[in-house]
């Protein structure tokens, strides 16, 4: 197989682009790097198309080395043909190369091979030429034999049967058909392992749904309630269909032989196909299930670490709690504490507000705080209207958010915690990154193991490295399309950095302390264990603000710089015009004169010029500030008894799930939104039309109390649904029951201004 040539075809690119992207990924360049200082190699692919051909990459190579290894036990056994060959080498996939070998596959003790031993081959040898003239029976007594336990015609007979079923349960050609037929016409089924149990799975107690139509986070909810013994579960397909393309094929005639052949093919469905088959079939939905599932969770997590950081802002940190009392913690502009002490303006035994507010008041006036940030866990509601009572009685204009503190209890608690602040309690040190996250989201949070950031569905039953990788590749995407400051990025931001491991990020931080600030990028030649390919890597995703070169402190990488000064030479500035913003201007100059004739005398191809003047225009430059700013809010608390259905409000989407989106109102629950009330147009998944952070308008439909549910429309417009008070009959892919809805909620942050 030309694996480059199957990678065009597959990607709908060009063959140049694949080889050269192939070559890069073989010479160990990061996808990032890659990405942004190799367009003209790869055609200007992004991150996510390079990322799923590496993956691709890998799977078509892993398959072309299994088809190898087959090929050479095959030979061995001196049983390779032609056929087999052809065979092997047009199998697409690591089931069907499976299925080819399956005959020559070693095999555990089985009836057939007892039956082998027996002497008992020959038998089924004639039986499968079914000759109009052979009675069996009479062939059979020339197999009788005491000492090989085959003492009758009818242990003979059933000896050759298990051999007939067991060559063809090894058919692969039969096993792709019956795989094929399962997959149009079988269907899911599961049953109450216990009628009489109490569950959140009881939608499924009695539910069957073919293959084709079930959606992915029903296959989930269904392989979970298996695997917490509520369901049993089990692929339903028509038998008669299926046994008749075995009996099509084998059987020839209506003779003696032909009748035992025939009930050799049944048997072959029944014990040893079907029951393989339906393993096969279970086990590719749970991972096509599990790689939608993951997809997901990469799209809302790479949009929550992308939120706008809350720049320029001194924040005061709430970690609310009862017993404990609420921890708080100042951090000013650039993340360093100020100020750490704990109140108690929640109900518990230390219950004092007039102590609490006068507490909290000094810290605002001492600080200069604009911004509370408080956690959403256990308390977060009486602390909320703790601070929004205070808040009207101090004349200092500031305001509050309420944001997502998933993960910061398991990141308090971490060696990683420790050593950054080894005077500080676990539950001061939450109270600190409950603030760092909301003034800089993405650095606090790439200190989280990406799984506990809490914006996926099901995350505990994917597959644990799957995950890892997808959820890692989408940490490093973000970090090095944002860059970082390489005199402020703790050890754990500048990990992620394309080029840098964990050891050489400590070494960095290490050398910063001991030296002092770096003045310039080439300085990371000195730090140990960084040589030149590291350098090559990581040097344009790390900044130097106020550095000895204005382009340090852009994503210029340094094997540009010479024609980055070119550029501003030919347009009319100087390196100084950087710094200062006179290089506003060089867009229109570079267009007045031509990229392909600034291309051409620069050496350099047209997508690494545009991004060189982008960086020239707007040194330092981030991302994330060209995003909407956090919603703000204002007039009272509101709680979800507040709600009616018909109320009108606009909100942020939290979490994105395969049926719908969640959405914070300013409640502490947040609103489901299903997958039919996002929008009028049809719509196959959520991401289609919404994303994390989104501001959006909608209606109330249904509030359950109760329960603590909220349902909630985005269509607007649609006249009917203004008359409706509770939300329509759901349709065929509704979220069932099953689903625990509380563990894919994510109210990230909400804020209130007074």
């Amino acid at each position: 197989m030309d694996i480059n040539k199957t990678l065009a075809q597959e990607f709908g690119l060009r063959q140049e682009q694949v080889d050269n992207t192939v070559a890069l990924i073989d010479d160990d360049k990061t996808i990032p790097f890659i990405a942004r200082y190799r367009k003209e190699l790869t055609g200007s692919l992004d991150d996510q198309v390079l990322r799923e051909l590496h993956d691709r990459l890998m799977y078509l190579r892993n398959l072309e080395k299994r088809k190898e290894e087959i090929r050479n036990a095959i030979t061995e056994q001196e049983k390779m043909t032609p056929e087999i060959e052809a065979a092997i080498d047009a199998a697409k996939t690591l089931v069907e190369v499976e299925d080819i070998y399956r005959p020559y596959k070693p095999k555990r003790r089985t009836r057939a091979g007892i039956a082998r031993e027996n002497g008992l081959e020959p038998l089924s040898e004639i039986i499968m030429a079914q000759d109009m003239a052979t009675d069996p029976e009479k062939e059979a007594e020339a197999f009788i034999n005491e000492e090989k336990n085959v003492p009758d015609v009818k242990t003979a007979v059933q000896g050759a049967m298990d051999i007939i079923a067991e060559n063809i349960s090894d058919d692969a050609e039969i096993r792709k058909k019956l795989r094929d037929l399962a997959m149009r016409e079988g269907k899911i089924a599961s049953k109450a392992a216990d009628e009489e149990a109490e569950s959140v799975y009881t939608n499924y107690y009695e539910y069957s749904e073919p293959i084709e139509k079930i959606a992915h986070h029903r296959i989930l909810a269904i392989d979970r309630g298996e695997k917490e013994n509520f369901l049993k579960v089990s692929l339903e397909l028509d038998e008669t269909s299926a046994a008749g393309l075995i009996i099509h094929k084998y059987v020839k005639n209506d003779s003696a032989c032909a009748e035992i052949v025939r009930e050799a093919a049944a048997d072959s469905y029944k014990r040893l196909i079907f029951p393989s088959i339906e393993r096969e079939i279970r086990s590719e939905l749970s991972a096509n299930a599990a790689e939608q599932a993951i997809k997901v969770f990469a799209s809302n997590l790479r949009q929550l670490l992308l939120q706008a950081p809350l720049k320029n802002s001194v924040i005061l940190g709430l970690d609310p709690g009862y017993r404990t009392g609420c921890k708080a913690a100042v951090i000013d502009s650039t993340g360093k504490v100020l100020d750490t002490n704990v109140v108690y303006c929640t109900p518990g035994p230390k219950t004092n507000i007039e102590a609490s507010k006068r507490i909290i008041k000094q810290l605002i006036q001492n600080h200069g705080v604009t911004t509370i940030s408080i956690g959403n866990g256990t308390a977060s509601r009486e602390t909320e209207s703790f601070v929004a009572e205070l808040l009207k009685e101090i004349p200092e204009k500031v305001s509050y958010m309420v944001v997502s503190e998933a993960g910061a209890s398991v990141y308090s608690a971490s060696k990683l915690a420790a050593d950054e602040f080894p005077e500080f309690d676990v539950s001061l040190r939450s109270a600190v990154s409950i603030a760092r996250r909301l003034q800089d989201p993405l650095a606090e949070l790439v200190k989280i193991d990406p799984k506990a950031i809490g914006v996926g569905q099901y995350q505990h039953d994917m597959p644990k490295a799957r995950l890892s990788d997808a959820l890692t590749g989408v940490v490093e995407d973000c970090v090095n399309s944002v860059g970082v400051d390489l005199n402020t990025a703790s050890h754990s931001l500048l990990s992620y950095i394309s080029g840098i491991n964990a050891s050489v990020a400590k070494n960095i931080v290490a050398y910063r302390e001991e030296n002092g600030r770096f003045t310039d990028r080439k300085q990371l030649l000195k730090v140990s264990k960084l040589g030149k390919k590291a350098f090559e890597q990581c040097a344009g995703f790390l900044r130097v603000r106020d550095g000895k070169n204005p382009l340090d402190n852009t994503a210029v990488h340094p094997e540009s710089y010479e024609a980055a000064s070119s550029l501003l030479s030919e347009c009319g500035f100087t390196l100084a015009d950087i710094s200062n913003g006179g290089a506003s201007g060089i867009t229109e100059k570079a267009d007045s004169i031509g990229l392909d004739s600034i291309s051409a005398n620069l050496g350099i191809g047209v997508p690494t010029l545009t991004d060189i003047i982008a960086e020239l225009k707007k040194p330092g430059r981030d991302l994330r500030d060209e995003l909407p700013p956090p919603l703000l809010r204002s007039g009272d608390i509101m709680e979800i008894k507040d709600l009616k259905p018909g109320m009108e409000l606009v909100g942020t989407v939290r979490n994105i799930i395969d049926f719908g989106c969640f959405v914070d109102i300013g409640v502490h629950e947040d609103g489901l939104v299903h997958i039919s009330q996002i929008c009028s147009r049809y719509i196959k998944h959520p991401l289609e039309a919404v994303k994390v952070n989104d501001v959006v308008k909608v209606r109330v439909l249904d509030v359950d109390v109760k329960k603590k549910r909220i349902s909630l429309t985005m269509r607007l417009d649609d006249e009917a649904e203004k008359k409706q008070s509770k939300p329509a009959k759901k349709p065929e892919n509704r979220r069932p029951k099953g689903a625990d809805i509380t563990k894919m909620r994510n109210s990230s942050f909400r804020i209130k201004q007074k």
